[in-house]
């Protein structure tokens, strides 16, 4: 995103004109209080190391003059965009100064739109904007559009038209809450619409649309910030900050703090001096680098304050080091320049900077002083062209600085986003606004390292320490009350740090300098800009925080649904209730099992037979009367469980609520009948289209011995025979002849009447059975999401080799380690089976091989993914599958990540009670298991509660391993299996794992 150069000015207004006069100055020197200047902006001049890096301090009168709010002039040619457009709100009139500062954003987001080469701004406000509702998302950003342009960006892409760029306070207004007495819904009548493509819209909404997601801009000047402030607090929607954790955030002495004791990350040795110590800080006692000194006022402290720099400058902690900084922290210092330099044996001169510096300071405000760390060395290379390293004159040594972004991701984990460098003379800091950012192999290129295994692990190191330093700052915030944070929904979501590259003893070191609000995004955002000439992919930095923004934008649209689940399932279901309590889903359960661990989890248990399938319509009769009788308003209705798949569809039919036809339901609950239906409908495709039945498979159903017969005659053996309701692969087995055909149907028939026989595996549909060819090749799932009939997401995973004749699942690994065509095959599989089936509306596990010639569909499950599948693809993705389906049972579109970058790779092995007995009840015993589940050695999914051995069994549990590579993953689930005693002769893990490559 480019950046664009101001200078300071009053605002002037020409009487009869409501836009402030662009001005054109050009000073001789510039005190910057606004963004960077673009490098576009400086064509045809040189500009030296010593202009760049410009580090003069504000004057204390300067700072003033700034906190006043000073508008800031436009340094450009007279512009091309339309002038004669609605800035003003008719529901909240600005004045003249709040005007001319929405005049000048609405400038300086043309200009970077020109810059971007994207549309000018469309004035559409004579039009306003009707028809939005309560589940619709609007993620609205107030601030500066050059701090969050690529936000914007990035978020039309996935949600167009619901990201909203509010230039003006007075565009949005607070109203009571209506579900959460006390707090405050934030509704924005005015905005600028992001759409797909870059184009924005400036629209007006009639009604105002009601805000699901917040953030705003703290900064700048002091009347903006605390509008911000007040607008920002008390919401019932989230928020990606607030006034009161930006406070915290730009505070130097807290975050320095946090990085020392907490993230145990270097920084600089630094003493403190405070009248107040920050409120997080007020029990610190351990002091590592960073030393805080509480003065008792501002007179009669010199004496102190000089043995406290004396001992300070002359202690080891300052031996290797030759310079000094002092500088202030606080709020009101964010982004004024008050820092000076000394030598270290210069005492008398930083006792006097340090007194001036404490003078001004406020309550909670610090000076510090810090050791100014001498950066690492790099090797100047010649520029194409030159002739020899003798025609150039020599240049200073140069130093890097490192800003990383760092976000919030799923299960407030942090995870970092995009690295940046600013590379300048070692001999001056290296200010973000003042540099031209590059990627840090660039930069560790320029000191000539080569080795790929040195710069990656340079990457690591980087990656460790910044998101050490996000969970440090989270965990603070974490023991923040509601106050503290500025609301309940109140949270940082992102985070810069800043780190020097240093050396010591020939050794490569990060310090870290501090973390910030914004800056370091705004510079991440620049580099990707500049790359977009020369095709490097953009938006990296935006994307985890856009991803954050519309997770927590659905969940709070989701708060307070009422749902109607039908079947509560076993252990492996347990997380449904405990997820739907977190997101605030009122669940409304019916049950056949009145004793039922679940009973106790949901809003309302409903206690109904339901066991019986052949009597669905009956049910869904007497259920849907159930439901008017108790009152209940739904707004959506689901089944997790197979068997009430059916009744579900028939249920919401009756309802009026949203689900696949029934029709669809009962294709894709009879496994033969799915086959068959998709095969029927090969010639209905029309020309030119791929036809589902390409991926169907022949099949027979069976319910007698002369079916048997007449499905040898058809089909090729060897075949597969299968339970036509079952699950969990309970019945299957590989068959050969017809002989073997014959026998295995007499076997189940005899086993296998009835759902007390082995509950859970479909027998209250019945025990009618299906002969279908063995299809060779890698077995994949791919778990789906549609609304409406589009695909919204579909998430790969491949499966280890089966145990055969039973099919049991062995292993199982994600992200899929198939070629992006391959996969691409699987997920077009999957969406065409669904569709032929009718299957419209829903999240559906559908199970495939892989062949030579393509996909093949063994069977489609009308449900969410089943045993690890949900909590992998979340720990992977970030995407809770059980929220997804519940959103679009309640006629909600999730809004799901367009490009899904995995965060890890996990690799799982199943544990049965046929081969674990033994290890199940010593070395991995349940709590062995657990406890090593809680300290993150592995990831265990409990999918049975009871160490019950059974001729048809399913799995007891699965324990998996996460690493940054699928080979790092698979050694991790081998030691660990070995070591457990899952690993044996007779249960292969290595064998089961070598499909994964």
């Amino acid at each position: 995103m480019p950046r664009l150069g101001f200078y300071i000015k009053p605002p002037a207004l020409i009487p009869g004109h409501s836009r402030p006069p662009l001005s054109y100055p050009a000073p001789a020197r510039s005190y910057r209080a606004g963004p960077a200047a673009a490098p576009g902006l400086f064509a045809g001049k040189m500009l030296s190391l010593d202009q760049i890096n410009v580090d003069q301090p504000l004057t204390l009168k300067e700072l003033d003059w700034a906190e006043q709010g000073s508008l800031l002039s436009l340094n450009l040619p007279r512009p091309s965009w339309r002038q004669d457009v609605s800035l003003n709100c008719k529901c909240s009139p600005e004045d003249t100064q709040v005007h001319a500062w929405t005049t000048y954003y609405y400038d300086l987001l043309q200009c970077t739109l020109q810059q971007e080469g994207l549309p000018e701004t469309v004035d559409r406000t004579k039009e306003p904007r009707t028809g939005f509702s309560s589940v619709d998302v609007t993620i609205c950003i107030l601030g500066s559009p050059t701090s969050y342009l690529s936000v914007l960006l990035e978020g039309s892409s996935q949600c167009p038209g619901n990201m909203l760029l509010c230039l003006s306070p007075s565009w949005l207004a607070k109203v009571p809450s209506e579900q959460h007495p006390g707090e405050s819904s934030l509704l924005v009548s005015k905005a600028v619409s992001f759409e797909l493509g870059g184009r924005t819209y400036l629209d007006e909404f009639s009604p105002p649309r009601r805000v699901t997601y917040f953030l705003g801009s703290f900064g700048l000047c002091k009347e903006h910030r605390q509008s911000v402030g007040e607008l920002a607090r008390d919401l019932d929607c989230p928020t990606g900050g607030s006034g009161e954790l930006a406070r915290l955030l730009e505070d130097k002495l807290l975050t320095r703090q946090l990085l020392d004791q907490r993230a145990r990350v270097g920084v600089p040795p630094t003493l403190a001096f405070t009248f107040k110590r920050p409120r997080p800080l007020r029990d610190v006692t351990d002091e590592r680098s960073v030393r805080m000194v509480e003065l008792s006022g501002k007179e009669g402290q010199e004496n102190l304050i000089q043995e406290e720099i004396e001992g300070f400058l002359q202690g080891r902690a300052m031996e290797p080091y030759s310079r000094v900084v002092v500088k202030p922290s606080g709020w009101r210092w964010s982004g004024a320049h008050a820092v000076t330099f000394h030598p270290k044996t210069e005492e008398a001169a930083v006792l006097q900077a340090m007194l001036v510096l404490l003078e001004t300071l406020e309550e909670e405000e610090s000076a510090l002083l810090e050791a100014f760390i001498p950066t690492a060395r790099l090797t100047q290379l010649e520029s194409p062209g030159s002739s020899s390293p003798s025609s150039t004159s020599p240049r200073p040594d140069l130093a890097i600085r490192i800003c990383t972004v760092v976000c919030r991701s799923w299960g407030d984990q942090p995870l970092l986003s995009k690295v940046v460098c600013s590379v300048g003379r070692a001999d001056k800091p290296l200010k973000h606004q003042a540099t031209v950012p590059q990627s840090l192999e660039s930069s560790l290129r320029q000191q000539g390292m080569t080795d790929k295994a040195q710069l990656a692990a340079i990457h690591a190191q980087v990656k460790h320490k910044a998101e050490a330093a996000m969970t440090a700052f989270l965990e603070m915030e974490a023991g923040l009350s509601v106050e503290q944070r500025g609301g309940r929904q109140a949270q940082t979501d992102m985070i810069g740090v800043d780190f020097l590259l240093t050396s010591s003893e020939q050794m490569l070191q990060l310090v870290a300098l501090e973390m910030n609000s914004q800056l370091c995004l705004e510079t991440c955002a620049l580099l990707e800009s500049m790359g977009q000439a020369v095709g490097m992919p953009a938006g990296e930095s935006s994307r985890p925080l856009v991803e954050t923004m519309l997770r927590r934008a659905q969940c709070h649209i989701m708060e307070g649904k009422h749902v109607l689940v039908i079947g509560a399932g076993g252990v492996s279901k347990k997380f449904v209730w405990e997820a739907a309590r977190a997101y605030g889903l009122k669940i409304h359960l019916v049950e056949s099992d009145p004793n039922h661990f679940a009973s106790q989890l949901v809003q309302t248990f409903i206690h109904y037979d339901t066991k019986d399938h052949k009597r669905d319509e009956e049910h869904a009769q007497r259920l849907v009367a159930l439901v008017r009788e108790r009152g209940l308003h739904l707004d959506g209705c689901l089944s997790y469980w197979d068997d009430c798949m059916v009744l579900t569809a028939l249920v919401c039919e009756q309802l009026g609520l949203r689900c696949s036809p029934v029709a669809a339901m009962r294709v894709a609950k009879q496994k033969s009948r799915t086959h068959q239906h998709l095969l029927r409908r090969r010639k209905e495709v029309p020309p030119g289209w791929a036809s589902a039945a390409l991926y169907a498979v022949p099949c027979c159903h069976l319910e007698s011995h002369a079916d048997v017969e007449r499905a040898a005659r058809h089909l090729s053996f060897p075949g597969v025979m299968k339970l036509e309701y079952g699950a969990g692969a309970v019945g299957v087995k590989l068959v050969e002849d017809v002989q073997q055909c014959h026998l295995h149907f007499e076997k189940i028939s005899q086993d296998l009447r009835e759902d007390t026989d082995h509950p859970g595996i479909g027998l209250g549909w019945g025990n009618a059975m299906l002969l279908m060819e063995y299809i060779s090749g890698t077995e994949h799932d791919v778990d789906i999401v549609i609304y409406d009939g589009r695909m919204l997401a579909a998430f790969v995973s491949d499966n280890g080799p089966t145990c055969v004749p039973r099919f049991t699942e062995t292993a199982a690994s994600m992200p899929t380690c198939l070629a992006p065509d391959r996969e691409a095959q699987l997920v077009r599989a999957a969406y065409q089976c669904c569709l032929g089936c009718g299957l419209t509306d829903g999240v559906f596990n559908v199970e495939l091989k892989l062949t030579a010639a393509g996909p093949k569909l063994i069977e489609i499950n009308p449900r969410m993914g089943g045993f690890y599948l949900r909590d992998w693809i979340q720990a992977i993705y970030g995407v809770d599958i059980m929220l997804a389906s519940v959103m679009v049972a309640c006629g909600v579109a999730p809004r799901l990540p367009a490009r899904t970058q995995p965060h890890t790779h996990l690799v799982g092995v199943m544990c049965v009670v046929s081969q674990h007995l033994q290890a199940l009840k010593s070395t991995a015993s349940v709590e062995t298991l657990q406890a090593l589940h809680e300290c993150g050695v592995i990831r265990l999914n409990l999918l049975e509660d009871k160490l019950v051995a059974r001729e048809y069994e399913e799995p007891f549990c699965n324990v998996a391993c996460a690493s940054a590579s699928r080979q790092e993953a698979c050694l991790k689930v081998l030691g660990v299996c070995q070591v457990l005693g899952i690993d044996s002769p007779h249960y292969p893990v290595s064998h089961f794992l070598s499909h994964f490559k």
